[in-house]
């Protein structure tokens, strides 16, 4: 018995921590705490029962109250208008501010699938860190031996969820305009013919990446994946961007609650900067700067190529950069989310003071769609750095072979998809991350976009 233990002690390992794993983040509702206590905003006609109080009142109002009565003065003004000008109710002109809990969180449409992909998630980048910290001591074991078997499974299975997870919240009707959606649909074009060009032509003059020992197929298969990646990350990184112009304070608005706080705000442009400075890192012109390649130095002009990281020395920190990257986008996701939901309060304040008689249907309506969509939201924020957790793990794990994995194996060729294609594909990631976003915040800096 204790011999059969020992042979199988790595799938052992891996077993218990995925079933210990799914079972506390069940039982302890992780996924409901990741999300507990952000502020959301409701109007008044949808008060829920205690927890609320008023978030902004219009500044002429003497009292901030929510169950305070109109000053009398304006009732007085009010009166005194003609019976064609339409008074103005000054209790519906606030808006509430409450925490959310697990109540809130239950009925907003896309929790369970939310759920679901955090629990799914935090499993399969678990057993993969598992398997690289095991090491390939028994890579030559088997599957079974070398418990390679259940990380491999849960990192793939775990790519193709959130895959589907993006195409399903990017197809939701009224998450998003159509004008966006059609946008998405002509990157998506536009990426899979950016994929077949980057597969079978430029690769390695341009990006440090070589393919050579992938076939026809799977530089097929790896364009078709590019161009949903295009198509589906659109979307989440304008609202990122959003959340960024929002959090960073760029409208230079007189509300303090509209931004972020000093840690939130530094995690924002923490993000931005990691983000550009790592997909910098495998494009050749740059990544060559930092590359020793001689070891000698005669003169100043030649110190490119000459002083810097070694091969193996940068190839490593060049993983450690999207494991940092990836790291930071988690942390900056309860910001972005926050931002997220104050642009309802950003819109209801612009409608506000828009004019004496302030129509706020527009601004009510976008507080019920953002609390609405909340999840759909934070699925679209969780998805792009765990898809980089579960590429980047996927690349580090040995003792994958042919032989192990032959119906894979037929499709595409597992050492070079684990390996170089993986790492390919989390880049590709993060690059589509960062022009998305960059491009986004340059529209608002040139104010062809703005926040409303």
């Amino acid at each position: 018995m204790l011999d059969q233990f020992l042979t199988y002690k790595n799938l052992i390992l891996q077993l218990s921590l995925s079933l210990t794993l799914t079972l506390l983040l069940t039982f302890l509702k992780i996924p409901i705490f990741f999300l507990h206590s952000l502020h959301t905003y409701i109007h008044p006609d949808n008060i829920p029962p205690g927890g609320t109080r008023a978030a902004i009142r219009r500044p002429d109002s003497s009292d901030s109250g929510p169950g305070s009565k109109p000053n009398p003065e304006l009732r007085k003004r009010t009166k005194s208008k003609s019976k064609n000008t339409p008074a103005f109710d000054e209790n519906n002109a606030q808006i509430f501010r409450l925490k959310l809990d697990e109540a809130h969180l239950q009925t907003r449409l896309y929790f369970p699938d939310y759920s679901n992909a955090f629990t799914f998630s935090f499993v399969a980048v678990s057993a993969l860190a598992l398997q690289i910290y095991l090491g390939d001591s028994q890579s030559d074991s088997g599957v079974l031996v070398n418990g390679v078997f259940v990380p491999v499974l849960l990192g793939f299975t775990g790519v193709s969820k959130l895959l589907l997870v993006l195409a399903k919240v990017s197809a939701e009707k009224s998450a998003s305009r159509r004008s966006e959606k059609q946008l998405s649909v002509a990157l998506g074009v536009v990426g899979l013919v950016v994929g077949s060009v980057v597969c079978f032509r430029f690769s390695p003059s341009v990006l440090d990446f070589d393919f050579g020992s992938v076939d026809g197929n799977g530089r097929l298969f790896i364009a078709i994946l590019m161009g949903c990646f295009s198509g589906f990350l659109f979307m989440p990184a304008a609202k990122s961007a959003r959340a960024f112009w929002l959090g960073t304070d760029q409208i230079r608005s007189d509300l303090s609650m509209l931004s972020c706080e000093w840690f939130g705000r530094m995690v924002l442009y923490l993000n931005s900067a990691v983000v550009l400075f790592t997909v910098l890192l495998w494009i050749n012109p740059f990544g060559g700067m930092l590359v020793n390649k001689n070891g000698k130095v005669r003169n100043a002009e030649g110190l490119i190529g000459n002083v810097g990281f070694s091969a193996s020395d940068f190839a490593k920190f060049r993983l450690w950069c999207l494991l940092v990257s990836s790291f930071l986008q988690l942390v900056a996701l309860r910001p972005n989310l926050q931002m997220y939901l104050n642009e309802a309060l950003l819109s209801w304040y612009q409608r506000l003071h828009a004019g004496k008689v302030p129509d706020l249907e527009f601004s009510r309506a976008k507080v019920f769609l953002h609390n609405h969509y909340l999840c759909l939201v934070v699925l679209q924020f969780l998805a792009p750095p765990v898809l980089l957790l579960l590429f980047l793990g996927l690349s580090r794990v040995d003792g994958i072979s042919p032989e192990d994995y032959q119906y894979v194996c037929s499709v595409l060729p597992c050492s070079a998809f684990v390996k170089e294609v993986a790492v390919f594909m989390a880049w590709w990631i993060l690059f589509l991350w960062a022009v998305y976003s960059s491009a986004t915040v340059f529209l608002y800096r040139r104010c062809i976009l703005y926040m409303s």
